[in-house]
């Protein structure tokens, strides 16, 4: 993750919206005013249902959706979930990729390029695609579309930290968790290290940087991931803005 100095604050607004948001329209709505800058202007969220699963239950998987109108029907009605070279990369390979890698990686057969060019018909002609796993190991696919997409090392960054920020919103949502969970308590130190590894510094810089040692610096962080119930880092620090320990 590479979230720098420079555009933390404006990561920081994009996900104070995201906590503001009552409904998984809203959600949807502000991850596009993000990503539309960088040429992304479709979004889908889901879990991915088990091979075989009936036609009619595809659309209890999906958390998120501000698809081009029609073509969430098109790629339920033609079962394209089965043939999607992104799912079946993301099936092996559980990182962050661009479409047009998901591709080429996952060897697509006739009837991937076949969801493709239906895709490119909606003017979804590539995108990009960041996998968000939850503490219960239930991986979400968080995928972005558009015409011409234009991404830097950064916003890569700034796109996986705020779809990871998103689900967990919409989780939080769906189950009301708000009024139920109370918010975990995390030492002073493992604050100061969860608020450096928000700023992409490794277990290594950060023990450099506090005067610590590298074995500490990981043990403090990975206290803090297991309080604030988080599957991996970008998880951890998503969590920790969303309970005010990053700001």
């Amino acid at each position: 993750m590479a979230v720098t100095v420079a555009n933390f604050d404006d990561t920081l607004a994009y996900i104070d919206s995201i906590q503001k948001a009552r409904t998984p329209d809203e959600i949807c709505r502000t991850l596009i005013d993000v990503t539309s800058r960088f040429g992304m202007t479709a979004l889908l969220a889901g879990t991915v249902p088990k091979p075989g699963s009936p036609r009619d239950e595809l659309r209890s998987h999906v958390m998120l959706c501000d698809w081009p109108s029609g073509w969430l029907e098109r790629y339920i009605a033609m079962n394209h979930i089965e043939h999607d070279p992104l799912v079946a990369f993301m099936k092996r390979n559980l990182s962050a990729v661009y479409w047009h890698d998901a591709i080429e990686r996952a060897g697509a057969d006739r009837a991937a390029r076949r969801v493709c060019a239906e895709a490119s018909a909606f003017r979804l002609n590539d995108g990009f695609a960041v996998p968000v796993v939850t503490v219960e190991g239930e991986v979400v696919i968080v995928s972005f579309g558009g015409e011409e997409i234009d991404l830097s090392q950064q916003t890569v960054g700034v796109v996986s930290l705020v779809s990871t920020f998103a689900i967990g919103r919409a989780m939080q949502l769906s189950a009301a968790r708000e009024a139920v969970e109370p918010r975990p308590e995390l030492t002073d130190r493992e604050k100061e290290c969860m608020r450096w590894a928000a700023l992409g510094k490794s277990e290594w810089e950060i023990s450099q940087i506090l005067g610590i040692s590298e074995h500490t610096s990981e043990k403090h962080l990975l206290n803090a991931k297991s309080k604030l119930r988080a599957a991996n880092r970008v998880q951890a620090v998503a969590e920790a803005i969303r309970q005010g320990y990053i700001s």
